[in-house]
C-alpha cells in the first residue's frame, strides 16, 4: 500500500461536556472546513477521514505541550524545577513552594481539555459511520483513539464520565452542562478494553498513512491498559481511588489475570512485529535526521514546512510558556541557560536551532540522581550520551563571530565546534571551579581547553539538556536558523521497544510465558550496549557493550529495576510520573532528591524533600471545568478528587 504522511489544518470540533473547544483539522485530501461535526457528516467517507485525522492532530494538544512535560515529568525522580522555574513547577513538585490546586491549570488541565473532543468525535465515527458501511478498519481507528484517550484519562484523573450528554459512549451534540463520573473500573471495562480488542481486530498490520494506528499499536496500548489495571486492583501502598469503588473487576478476574493479559499481549506484539522493530542502535532512535523511523509506533507529528501543519510557528515560535496551541516545545522548558556562555569575551555558544542547543527556558532540571543512580554505566550504556546533552560547542562564527580561536581553560585555544562547557562522565575531584569558566561556574582541568562540570555538582541554573527530543532542522543553511521556532519534529508517543518492558513488568508480578523479566529487559540492555556514535565527544565510536550490559543485569529482577531500565530508554518524554503512578512507587523512589541551588557558581548540592500525599496520585480536575457546571456547589465538590481546593 503506498503511504503518506498526515499533514493537518486547523478546524473547530464541536463541544463536549458543553464546556470543550477543540480544533478538527483534515489531512491532505482538500477537506472543506467546518464549525461542527454532526452524525450526518460522519455517514460520509469524507466526514469520517476529517474526524480521523482531527483525532491524530489532537494528539498535539498534549504531546509535546510544554506543560504536559510538566505534569508527567516534574515532581519525579527525573526533574525538579529549574532556576526559571515558577508556580507552574513548583506545584507539582511538592518540596514546598507550590500548593498544586484545581487552579494550577496550565500543568494539570491538558489531558482533560484535550481527551473530550478527541472522545466525543471518536464516538460520532463509531456511532454513525457503520451504518453506511464504510470500512471496518477505519471506525478501528476512532476506536483506538476512544480507548487511548480514556485511558489517559483515567490514569490522570481516576474515573471520568463515560456519558458526555446523550448516554453511555454516545455522541453527543446538546449542550449539556451536567456531568457524573463513572468509576476506574467502568471505564476500563465499559470503554478502554472492549475497544481496543475491537481495534485489535479490525485494524490493519500496516499503517493506511504513514503515522496512522495498526493492530500492533492497539496491542501495545492494551497491554499497558492490562498492566495499569492490574496494579489498580491489587492496590499494593493503599492508595485512594475516586469515584469510590471496590477494588473489584466487573467480570470477576483478578489482578493476576490482568498481569498475565498484559505479558500475553505484549509478546503477541513482539511475536507479530508487523513494520515495527527495535533499531540497532539507541542513538538511532532520536537522532532528528532519522526521525519516523520503524521503531516509533505513534507520534504527534509537525513539520518545518508549514504553521499551520506544524502546530506553531516554526520562524517565531511562542513569547513563553503560556501562549501555545499545539506547538512542540516540551524540550524547551529542561534546556538550560547556555546563551550565558562567555570565553574570552566571546559569546561562544549562541542560541541556534540545533539539536543539542534551541530555545532555553531553564523551567525543569534533572535532578544529580538521574546521574549517580539511573544513569550509572555510563561507559557501557549508550543511553546517558542518547539522552542528554553532555558537551556545549562553540558556534559563534554561525552568529557573524570572526575569531578563529578564543582562549580558554589553562590558556588553551578553542576553535568552532570545540567543547567549550562539559559535563564529566566520571566524578573527578580534582575540578577547579574558582575559575567560574564559561561564566557558568565551569571549573578546569590539566590539559583541557573546555571548562567541566561533575554531573554530581550540577545545579538549577546549568545542567545536561535533553538531547533526544532537541530542535532538528534542515534549514539552517550554515547559520544560526531559528532557533525560537516551534520544534518541527514527531514528538514520541509510543515506542516498539515498550513491549519488551511491559512484558518484564507483568512477568515480574507473576505472568508467565516463554520469556522471563530478565530475558525481555535483556533485548532492551543489548541493545543499549552499542554505540556508533559519541554525541558527547561528536565523534564515531564503533563498541558492541552488549555482552557486558546483558551480564550486568540482576539475576533477579524486581519492579524497581523496570522502573529504573524504563528510565533509562524513555527518560524525559512523558512516562516518569504515569508509571511512578501506576506502581504506586512515586514517593518511594522520588521523595527527595538532590540538587545545587539556582547560582551558576553553586556546587552545593542538597536534598530536597517532597511531601508526597496519597490523594496526590490523582491530579485535580480543573477549577474551570467543575465551575462551568451547571449544578449545586455540593455536586461541583463530589466531584472533584478529594483533597483538592
Amino acid at each position: 500500500m503506498r503511504k503518506i504522511k498526515i499533514i493537518y489544518t486547523s478546524m473547530v470540533a464541536m463541544l463536549s461536556l458543553s464546556l470543550l473547544l477543540g480544533s478538527c483539522s483534515d489531512d491532505i485530501l482538500e477537506e472543506e472546513p467546518r464549525g461542527v461535526f454532526t452524525p450526518e457528516f460522519f455517514t460520509t467517507e469524507l466526514g469520517v477521514q476529517g474526524g480521523l485525522t482531527y483525532l491524530y492532530e489532537n494528539l498535539r494538544t498534549i504531546y509535546g505541550f510544554a506543560y504536559f512535560m510538566s505534569t508527567s515529568e516534574t515532581g519525579t525522580d527525573e526533574y525538579a524545577p529549574a532556576q526559571s522555574a515558577n508556580n507552574n513547577f513548583f506545584d507539582l513538585d511538592f518540596a514546598g513552594q507550590g500548593n498544586l490546586s484545581s487552579e494550577s491549570g496550565y500543568v494539570i488541565g491538558r489531558p482533560w481539555g484535550a481527551a473530550f473532543p478527541a472522545i466525543n468525535t471518536a464516538s460520532g465515527i463509531i456511532e454513525n459511520a457503520e451504518a453506511v458501511g464504510l470500512d471496518q478498519s477505519l471506525i478501528a481507528e476512532a476506536r483506538f483513539f476512544r480507548a487511548f484517550y480514556y485511558f489517559l484519562l483515567v490514569q490522570t484523573y481516576g474515573g471520568v464520565p463515560l456519558d458526555l450528554g446523550s448516554g453511555e459512549l454516545k455522541f453527543n451534540q446538546s449542550a449539556v452542562r451536567t456531568s457524573v463520573r463513572n468509576t476506574v473500573p467502568e471505564v476500563y471495562a465499559n470503554a478502554i478494553i472492549p475497544d481496543l480488542v475491537q481495534a485489535i481486530n479490525d485494524l490493519p498490520d500496516n499503517p493506511r498513512l504513514t503515522g496512522t494506528v495498526t493492530k500492533n499499536v492497539a496491542r501495545l496500548f492494551l497491554a499497558k491498559a492490562y498492566l495499569t489495571y492490574a496494579w489498580w486492583l491489587e492496590n499494593p501502598n493503599n492508595i485512594p481511588t475516586y469515584p469510590e469503588a471496590p477494588r473489584t473487576d466487573p467480570a470477576g478476574n483478578s489482578a493476576s489475570y490482568y498481569f498475565q493479559q498484559a505479558y500475553d499481549m505484549s509478546v503477541a506484539g513482539i511475536e507479530n512485529p508487523g513494520p515495527y522493530a527495535l533499531l540497532e542502535y539507541f542513538y538511532d532512535v532520536h537522532e532528528g535526521s532519522n526521525d519516523r523511523h520503524q521503531e516509533m509506533m505513534l507520534y504527534a507529528d509537525h513539520t518545518e514546512a508549514s504553521e499551520i501543519y506544524n502546530g506553531g510557528s516554526p520562524i517565531n515560535g511562542f513569547a513563553n510558556p503560556d501562549d501555545q496551541r499545539g506547538g512542540n516545545t516540551a524540550a524547551w522548558m529542561v534546556t538550560s541557560n547556555y546563551t550565558t556562555i562567555s570565553v574570552d569575551g566571546v559569546s561562544a555558544v549562541q542560541r541556534e536551532a540545533a539539536q543539542s542547543l534551541g530555545r532555553p527556558w531553564t523551567r525543569m532540571a534533572p535532578t544529580i540522581n538521574v546521574f549517580t543512580e539511573t544513569f550509572a554505566e555510563k561507559q557501557l550504556d549508550s543511553r546517558f550520551d542518547g539522552t542528554f546533552v553532555t558537551s556545549y560547542r562553540g558556534n559563534w562564527d554561525k552568529g557573524g563571530g570572526e575569531e578563529a580561536t578564543i582562549t580558554g581553560a589553562n590558556g588553551m585555544p578553542i576553535a568552532p565546534g570545540d567543547a567549550v562547557i562539559s559535563f564529566l562522565d566520571d566524578y573527578n575531584p580534582a575540578v577547579d571551579y574558582s575559575v567560574n569558566g564559561g561564566n557558568i561556574g565551569g571549573g578546569q582541568l590539566p590539559g583541557r581547553a573546555d571548562y567541566v562540570i561533575n554531573l554530581n555538582e550540577i545545579n538549577k541554573r546549568f545542567y545536561p539538556g535533553l538531547w533526544k527530543i532537541g530542535t532538528y532542522r534542515t534549514d539552517n543553511a550554515g547559520g544560526l536558523g531559528s532557533p525560537n521556532g516551534s520544534i518541527t519534529r514527531p514528538f514520541p508517543i509510543a515506542k516498539y521497544s515498550e513491549f519488551y518492558l511491559v512484558a518484564a513488568e507483568a512477568a515480574v508480578k507473576g505472568a508467565s510465558g516463554r520469556y522471563s523479566a530478565r530475558e525481555l529487559v535483556n533485548v532492551i540492555r543489548a541493545r543499549a550496549g552499542k554505540w556508533r556514535f559519541d554525541n558527547g565527544e561528536q565523534q564515531e565510536r564503533m563498541e558492541d557493550n552488549s555482552e557486558a550490559m546483558m551480564n550486568a543485569t540482576p539475576a533477579v529482577i524486581d519492579i524497581n529495576y523496570i522502573l529504573a531500565e524504563r528510565s533509562r530508554e524513555y527518560f524525559g518524554e512523558g512516562y516518569r510520573w504515569y508509571d511512578l503512578v501506576r506502581t504506586q512507587k512515586w514517593n518511594e523512589l522520588a521523595g527527595s532528591y538532590e540538587i545545587a541551588g539556582d547560582a551558576a557558581t553553586d556546587h552545593e548540592p542538597v536534598v530536597i524533600t517532597r511531601d508526597i500525599q496519597p490523594f496526590n496520585y490523582l491530579r485535580p480536575i480543573p477549577r474551570t471545568q467543575i465551575d462551568a457546571l451547571d449544578m449545586s456547589d455540593g455536586e461541583k465538590g463530589a466531584y472533584q478528587n478529594p483533597g483538592y481546593q
